[in-house]
Parts: structure tokens; sequence; C-alpha cells
């Protein structure tokens, strides 16, 4: 008889981005295949240490490792990693990665030579697909071989994480293959004398159940620091493929405590929402000797009660989105439940929800003689930090347990109720609505406009009529009344609008024109003289004699420099001064202000784009740890302290008003902003010194602070929206972050900062995280609405913030890209007049343009100029404000200088030797960006509706709807662009014929790379340590004095101003995780 064989046992991968960096859009397309492919995946996001990912892969029992890299320090990130899993116990990982183009193909030889299983190139994706990366991969992580494990009870006792990990992979093999061998392993578990409770939390999915268990474990760590609690979590296995996304590791901050293990489980064959190898699970871990238990099932319908059976305490969570009342009687956990939690409960519901709650527990308990606020029902908002709700929950678990007799630990006094106070949102629910309110808003706004041009083109008719009938007393009567009552219909404000048309066409009929801005008055030539000796004017006007077509034009677009805007913000465009922008950011902070001194020598406008390093844009120091110290002054700047703000913009008069200078940065973006104004504040400081031969007095001092803070132009981009959509360098918890914005404003508010934006509305990281354009330009649009809402519920004046917004967008291949700053104006200039009243500059959207990063390709890398041309054409044609061009050679490495000075040179290509460039309204008049326009407006207006309808832009973030909408496009275009059904030229179709040849060598081989030295990361680091040497003392107490002005509600940025003088990035960053909490990964 043939031997029976076993059920094959599903391949474990652990997913990550490296750490400090948030391209997480491959590795999502990544771990979805997987998932597809019958893999169970353990995704732990962006921004993940070595430590973190090694922790996850140990005590997963994890086959695989799969990481993507594109922000540099990947040698010693990949190498640090197989050294860990070796010093752990766990070499047998096999270890996967990707880059792109950025790791070249000598580091690939060189790190799979180290014991890398395999790191992907483009090359190795054309040649075997999405899914033959994945089979690869799978293949090779099936035949680990996780080690068997002896019943050594001192090991067991010791807690070993790698031990517990592969005693429950045995045991989930066991019970998968119907294999007895676990058996004498069970009985020896059984052996040991332990009473560890087990809490047991289930519920709805989506009510956040695992950030509830993460903010009981931060609890646990704070009160009990002598404890260690395991964490048990169950998600469901899919039946089609029997992959798994084991979700909940993700959204856990604590978990890399060593008091803490956590083990994700799928249900695998289980018919209920547990595991059938939970006990086993359960099992071991009590045996081990943890404190406290913890195990969470996946989600879960109203007739599941299946926790009750393996739990001392049970825990229902739910949210306020149950239904009608009625609904609350088919709910069998509220019968068995010991507690229950209402979670999310800032939604506009949930005190109607528990008072409905309160009454189903009370009859379903018979505790009718019991008042319902001392239920143990709890109204909690878990991704607050420090919420009293979760400080209730927890102190009556703690003290529930301890009086069952489960625990002996110290009792906590249970904290004061609000839970009958409303808990309002950053945006109060009454306010909600507002992008279907603007929605309305622009459709009302076009169908005026169509019934007005309408009304016109009759009473002119009419007119037409009554001359040629005078002599007709009965009909001219009659069309005289009629022409009374479409008048009557017509504003005043829109009959100037027609009226004031001649005038404007008269002044742009002469040989010059003047305006204002900011108070400077400006005069323009209106036309330029081609080499033919044509006079080509700057501004082309309509030549329509129907006074309706005309009305519909101004109302619809009106030429450059007027409301609505479609055309521009400004009347024309600056001769003085390009509106090109180009980054600079690479090693410590000398190298890069070598660099800014390189890109404007010719010029005297000095506009000064940084970009840091990815340790600087999470906030971090500089470490000896080698997944720190690798992306130390890679792909960016590495700035610390005030010390390095100085270096970086020194001969630079930042107080200049040809002197701009933009700080892409968003997380740590208080922190940095506080040092860029010390800077500048030291420098006039300096300047006074010099002039004067002493120090300023402290009435000197503070006008000097006062005339910087007015006078110094530039932009930190600060958007903590779209960093949570797209981008991911969130840092601190959502809230606290946009707290934060809030105070920058607020501040910015009171000591007259004008010039300077407080924040860049990004739509260019979304966009680069894998969304279309109309994604790009509607979640991006709604951000900078969602801002508005958010500072008007702080009080502030809507007019005395806007003009603060800047907006920024990418600009690509695709057709929606030549309007996409015409319909931004347009909807923006629309709602900010009719909806919230705002004056014409807080109606002018600033419209800045970086060229597309996502069409830099590292095949034939030389086309990337060629795509780069054609997006800076499409951008400089659609006014935009400024406009950065990538280097080519940004697919693969920090820019050169040569690479640098090429992209340059397009765009001053276009201004300066592109005859069409002459004229500055080059789009008005077509048919076709007629239609475009109203096309992808109407496209926009439809995504608001869809994210009103899960309230607001905040609500659609608590159910990721941007993050799965951009991730799906992203996969959307990565299928195409493999299939060959996108053609990219050298990529998918018309390539080098000579790729296959011996002699070819990839770009990444032959061409120069930057990268930062040693020495520069060893200096930085090394700058760090005698910077909070110095500062000791002053740091401690501005830190503590910066925690007190947060916990208190004080003005957080304020406090920055005094606390970056003596405290480094990294020192600050530890201080307001303290008060302000965590990011929270999403899925």
């Amino acid at each position: 008889m043939a031997k029976k064989q076993g059920v094959r046992e599903p391949v474990r991968f652990v997913t990550a981005t490296s750490l400090f960096d948030g391209h997480d859009a491959s590795i999502n397309i990544m771990r979805r295949i997987l998932q597809d492919a019958g893999a169970e995946v353990v995704h732990l996001g962006h921004n993940r240490s070595v430590a973190e990912i090694v922790n996850a892969a140990v005590q997963e029992g994890a086959h695989g490792v799969a990481v993507s890299s594109y922000q540099g320090g990947h040698m010693e990130f990949f190498k640090y990693l197989i050294d860990l899993l070796k010093e752990r116990g766990c070499g047998y990982v096999k270890v996967f990665g990707g880059g792109g183009g950025v790791i070249v193909p000598d580091e690939i030889r060189e790190l799979e030579a180290y014991g890398v299983s395999k790191i992907y190139s483009p090359e190795d994706g054309k040649a075997m697909g999405l899914k033959g990366m994945i089979s690869h991969m799978i293949g090779i992580a099936s035949k680990v071989k996780i080690p068997e494990v002896k019943m050594d009870k001192k090991a067991i006792l010791a807690k070993d994480p790698a031990l517990i990990g592969r005693i429950i992979s045995h045991a989930e093999r066991s019970r998968l293959s119907k294999d007895p061998g676990f058996k004498g392993m069970r009985t020896f578990l059984n052996s040991f004398e332990s009473k560890s409770p087990i809490v047991g939390i289930t519920g709805t999915g989506g009510s956040g159940k695992s950030s509830i268990i993460d903010e009981l474990l931060r609890r646990i760590l704070t009160h009990y620091p002598d404890k260690r609690t395991a964490v048990i979590s169950v998600d469901p296995t899919r039946s089609r493929s029997g992959g798994a996304l084991l979700g909940d590791r993700i959204r856990m901050n604590q978990i890399d405590d060593e008091r803490v293990y956590m083990r994700s489980m799928a249900t695998r064959a289980s018919k209920d929402e547990l595991s059938e190898a939970i006990e086993d699970a359960l099992g071991i871990v009590k045996a081990a000797g943890y404190d406290l238990i913890i195990v969470e099932t996946s989600g879960i319908g109203q007739g599941d009660t299946a926790i009750t059976k393996v739990s001392d305490f049970s825990i229902y969570v739910m949210t306020s989105e149950f239904g009608a009342p009625s609904q609350l009687e088919k709910i069998d956990m509220l019968d068995f439940a010991d507690m229950v939690i209402i979670n999310k409960f800032e939604q506009e519901k949930s005190l109607d929800a528990l008072k409905h709650v309160r009454k189903q527990f009370m009859r379903n308990h018979e505790l009718f003689d019991m008042e319902p606020e001392d239920l143990p029902i709890f109204g909690t908002v878990a991704s607050r930090y420090n919420d009293k709700g979760m400080d209730r929950a927890f102190a009556h678990l703690v003290n529930k347990l301890k009086d069952k007799g489960a625990i002996d630990w110290q009792e906590i006094g249970m904290p004061e109720s609000d839970e009958e106070k409303v808990h309002e949102g950053i945006v109060p629910s009454s306010r909600q609505q507002y992008l279907s309110r603007i929605s309305q808003c622009v459709r009302d706004y076009h169908a005026r406009t169509a019934d007005v041009s309408a009304r016109l083109r009759k009473i002119y008719a009419i007119e037409d009529l009554l001359k040629e009938s005078a002599d007709d007393k009965a009909a001219s009567a009659s069309l005289r009344k009629k022409l009374s009552e479409l008048r009557k219909g017509i504003a005043k404000d829109e009959l100037e609008l027609l009226a004031d048309w001649e005038k404007k066409r008269e002044l742009y009929g002469s040989k010059s024109y003047s305006y204002k801005v900011r108070g400077k008055k400006i005069q323009v030539a209106l036309t330029k003289e081609s080499l033919s000796g044509l006079e080509i004017p700057k501004i082309a006007l309509p030549g329509f004699t129907d006074k309706g077509d005309l009305f519909t034009w101004l109302r619809k677009e009106n030429v450059p420099g007027f409301f609505p805007y479609t055309s521009g913000v400004f009347p024309f465009k600056r001769d003085w001064e390009d509106p090109k922008r180009q980054f600079a950011g690479e090693g410590g902070p000398e190298r890069t202000n070598r660099r800014f001194h390189y890109l404007c020598r010719h010029d005297d406008a000095k506009r000064l784009s940084t970009a840091f390093d990815s340790v600087t844009l999470y906030g971090e120091d500089p470490h000896e740890k080698p997944d720190i110290f690798g992306k130390i002054g890679e792909s960016g700047v590495s700035i610390c302290t005030l010390d390095d703000m100085k270096k970086l913009y020194a001969g630079f008069d930042l107080c200049s008003p040809t002197t701009s200078v933009s700080m892409t940065i968003n997380g740590p973006a208080p922190i940095m902003t506080a040092m860029f104004f010390n800077t500048a504040i030291d420098q006039q400081v300096e300047a006074f010194r010099k002039e004067k031969g002493r120090a300023p007095k402290p009435d000197e001092m503070e006008a000097i602070r006062e005339r910087v803070l007015k006078t110094v132009r530039g932009t930190v981009q600060a958007d903590i929206l779209k960093e949570d959509q797209g981008q991911n360098t969130c840092i601190f918890s959502t809230e606290f972050a946009l707290k934060m914005m809030g105070d920058i404003q607020q501040y910015f508010i009171e000591h007259g900062v004008e010039n300077f934006y407080s924040v860049s509305i990004s739509g260019y990281h979304i966009a680069e995280a894998g969304a279309n354009p109309i994604s790009q330009l509607a979640f991006t649009l709604a951000n900078g609405f969602t801002y508005v809402e958010y500072y008007l519920s702080r009080g502030m004046n809507v007019d005395d913030f806007a003009k603060n917004f800047s907006f920024f967008f990418s600009s690509g291949m695709d057709p929606e890209y030549s309007v996409l700053g015409r319909v931004a104006r347009r909807i923006w200039a629309v709602a900010m007049r009719y909806l919230y009243g705002a004056d014409e500059s807080s109606q002018r959207l600033k419209y800045h343009i970086q060229t597309s990063g996502r069409s830099l390709h590292s095949m034939e890398i030389q086309f990337n100029d060629i795509r780069t041309t054609l997006q800076a054409l499409t951008a400089l044609n659609d006014n935009c404000n400024s406009l950065h061009t990538n280097a080519y050679d940004e697919a693969i490495t920090t820019p050169t200088e040569e690479s640098v000075r090429r992209a340059m040179a397009i765009q001053m290509i276009i201004n300066r030797e592109f005859g069409l460039s002459m004229n500055e309204n080059q789009l008005q008049g077509s048919f076709f960006m007629d239609w475009l326009t109203d096309a992808v407006e109407d496209a926009v207006l439809k995504e608001f509706e869809r994210i009103s309808d899960r309230r607001g832009v905040l609500g659609a973030m608590e159910t990721q709807y941007q993050r799965s909408k951009i991730q799906d496009e992203s996969m959307y275009y990565e299928h195409l662009k493999h299939s060959g059904k996108l053609p990219i030229i050298g990529v998918n179709c018309f390539e080098n014929p000579d790729a296959e040849g011996a002699e070819y060598k990839p770009a990444g081989s032959c061409i120069a790379l930057t990268r930062a030295s040693y020495e520069e990361k060893q200096a930085q680091l090394d700058n760090c340590r005698k910077f909070q040497k110095k500062h000791a003392k002053q740091g401690a107490q501005a830190l503590k004095k910066l925690k007190e002005t947060a916990l208190s509600g004080g003005n957080i940025f304020e406090q920055l101003m005094e606390t970056v003088r003596v405290a480094s990035l990294g020192q600050i960053t530890a201080a307001l995780y303290e008060v302000g909490g965590k990011y929270r990964r999403n899925m």
C-alpha cells in the first residue's frame, strides 16, 4: 500500500521595507501575491529595523523574509539581517530582497555571496514576472526545515522566543497533518505547573482589536515593568488559496519589547475563528510562565463565541456601527463577555450606542439593580494616545483579574469617566460632510454659469429683436417684459464681470501691463518678438462675440491671475527668475552646502530644496547599529542638530527676498522648521555683531527675531495626511502630529509669518506610492480641505492660514497630468470663495511640480531624460509656480553634478529656447483641453463624494480607503507594465538589442554611484554626540519643559523654538513619543 502523503505545511513569510524606508508599494504587491500563492504572510509594513524583522521571523516561525530597500544603506542592512538571524539561532531562514535599480549588480553579487538567497533586479522582474519571482521565493523557502525541539524544561522556562516559536510551529504542523508526533510534547507541557491567566479578545472585523491590545500592552509595560506578556493572534486562512494575511503584528508598537512575545496563527483547517492548534499554543506560552496571556480571534459574526472556551476573561470589542438596537439581541458575545469595549468612540453615534449596549447587557445578565455606568462597558478611542476610556478599561481588567485570584498585581485606581462627553475628532462630526458640500458647491457654480450664460444669450437676442421691431409696440412690450425677467435673474457682480472684460481686453492690447504682488509693482512687456519678426502675445485672448460664451469662459477659465485661476494664479510668469528648483542632499551638511552653491552659482535667485537622509526623515539620530549607520547621509543629507542646520545653509542669506528654502520632511517637520528658523535668526544676530561690534540687547534681540520670522521665505512639507495614505514617514500618532501642525500655523499667525508655507500639501508622494493622476489630485485636494476644516475648528480665520498653504504635485506621462493644475486651481478657488468666504489671496492655489520619479527606470537609463522633458513641458504649460526636474540617474543613485546640470538644462531650454514658451496660456482655447479639464474635475468631485460617504478624509483613512485604492492602482500599473499592455520604451518594448550579449552591462555597472563615505557617516555620529554632551544639562531641562508643554495643551512649536537649541533631533523625537505616542502602522 502506498504511504499516505501528509498535508503540506504553508510556507510562512515575514515581509517589510527596510529601516527608515517608506516605499512600500512593491512589498505590498509581493505580499499579496505570496498570499495568493498559498503562503502565510506576517506583514510588518514600512520602516522596520533588522531587530524588528528578526524578532518577527524568530517568534513567528518564518521560513523566509522578504524586504524591499530603496533608500540606500542596503549593504549594511542585509548583511546585518543575515548576521542577526544566525546569532538568534535562525540562520536557516531564507532572506530575499529587492530595491529596483538602487541595488546594483556588483552589490547583488556581494550580498548573495554573503548569504542572501536572492536580490531581485529589474532584469529579474522582466525575465520572471511578478508571479515567477514569488514562485521562485516559495520554492526556496519551502525547502527550509525548522529544527526539531527537545523536551527541555529549563529552556522553555527561559522563554527563548526561537524555541517557543519552533514548538508552536511543530504543534501547528502536527494538527494540520494529523501527525501524533506532538503528543509526547503536549503531555510534557501539561506537566508544568502554570496558572497564567488568559484574556480572550474578540469582536467584529475592523473594530480595532489590535490597537486595543497594543494599548493594553503599553499600560502593562508601564505599570508592571517586571511582568511578561504573551500575545497569540489568529487570522483567517483564505479557503481558495490556503494563504493568509497575518495582519495584527503591523499594528503593534509594543511587541518588540523583550517582555512581550507575539505569535500570529492562521485558522487553516479550523471551522471557527480560532486555529485548531490554539490550545497547544496557549499551553506552550503557559508552560513558559508568562504572567499574562492575551489571545485575539479573527473578526467574528453575531453568533460566534469560540473565545470563551479558551479564556479566563473575555472581552468583546465592537463599534457604534451595529445597525438598529434590535441587532444587539443577536450578538451572542453580549451573553458571555466579561467586558465590552465600544471602540472608535469619537464616532457620531457612540453615545447612543453606549446606552443601547448597556441596556442589552443589563437584560442579558439580569443586572437590573446595577447602575448603567457601573456596568463593565467602556467607550474607547484606542487610536488616541493616553485615551481615558482605555485607562478605565485597563484598570477594570487588572482589578477583575485580581479579584478572581488570577494575578497578584498591584491594584489600579479607576480613573473618572468621560464617556458621556462627546469625543470630537480632528474634524468635528457636524462638519464631516465637508467634501460633499465642496462637490455640490462646485457643481452649483457650473450650473449657475450655464443658467446665466443661457439668460445672456436670450437677453442679447431680445435686444437685437427690439431694434428690429421698434414699430411693433405690442411685440416690443412683450419683449421688454421678458427682458426684465431675464435681467432679474442675473446678479450685479455677474454683469460687472462682462462689463470689466472690455477694459481688460484694452489693457492686454497695449505694450505693457503692470500689477502688484505683496505691495510690489511689477511691469511686464505683453509681447515678445520671434526671430521671424512676429509679435508673440504673452497672453492670447479669446475672440468670442457671443456674450453667453464669453461669460462661460470668464467663469470657467479667465486670463491668468484672475478668478477662478484656472490658467494660473499670477497674471504673468517671472521674466527675471526661472521656476526651476533643484534638490540637493547627500552625505553631511558641508557636502550638501557645496552642492547648493554649485547649483545656483549663476542665479540671482537661490531656490534651495533640501532632501534629507532617511535617518533624519524618521526623526532619529545617527547610531552605530549597522542598519542605522548604513543609512546616514544616503539619498539625502544628515541633519540632527542646530549646528548641522547652520552648516547646511552657510553662505546664503536666509532673509534675502531672493532666497527661498524648501525642506522635504514630514514626521519631524516641526522640529526641523524650528531649527531652520533659529538658523536664520542666528545669521542675523551674527550680522548684528559684525556691524555693531557687540551682542544685541534683549529688545534688539526680540526685534531681530520678529523681523526674521516676517521675512524668511520657503516651505516645509509637513503633510501628515498624505504620509499616512502613501509615503509613510509618519512617526507620531496621527492626532498628535496634526496637533503640532496646528500649533505651527497658530505660531505663524501670532508672529506674522507670511512668506513661509507652513505645509506643502503633497500629491507627488501619493503618485509615487502608485496612485493614478485623478486619485493623486482628489486625495491631495481633499487633504488640503481637511486642514482648512481642522484649522477652522481651532478658531483660526481662513485668511490667516490659507495663504501659508502650498501644493506639490507629480507630473507624469498620463493625459490627465496636462490639466492637473487647471482643475486643482479651479476647485480650490471656487470652494474657498463660495463655501469658506476666503479672500483672493486664500483662493490662489500655489501649484508646485516635480517630474515623476516613478517613470525613472534603471533599464535604458538614458531614456529617462526624454520622459522628464515631456513631463517638464506639461508642467510649465500648466503654469506651475516652481518645477523640479529629476536627474536621469536617480533611478539608481543620488544624482551627480553632471546629471543635475542636465536636469536643470531641460527646463531652461523649454523656458528660454522653445518658441511656444513665449506665450503663457497655450492650453486655453483647445477643445481637447477644455473637455479634459471638465472630465478630470468631474472625476475628482465624484471621488470627493466617495470619501465623504466614509466620514471625510480621516474617516476614510480609518478604513484604509485611500491606501487600498493607491495599492490597487499600483498593482494595476505593474500588471500592465509586466504584461506589455502599457508600453515603456526600453523596458518592455524597443529594448536594447545588445542586452543579452556578454559585453552588455546594466546601468548600475557603468555609471558613477554617489554614496556617503564611512568618514562622513562617522563624523555625523561624532558631531551629534558632542552636541548632546555639550548641552546635556540644558537639554534635559528643555526636554522636560517640552513634555510639560505638550501635556498641558500648550503650543508645542513655540517650545520647540527653544528646545532645538540644546537638544538633538532624536532626543526631541523620543521626548515627544512619551507624550504624544508613536504612529501605528496600518495594513
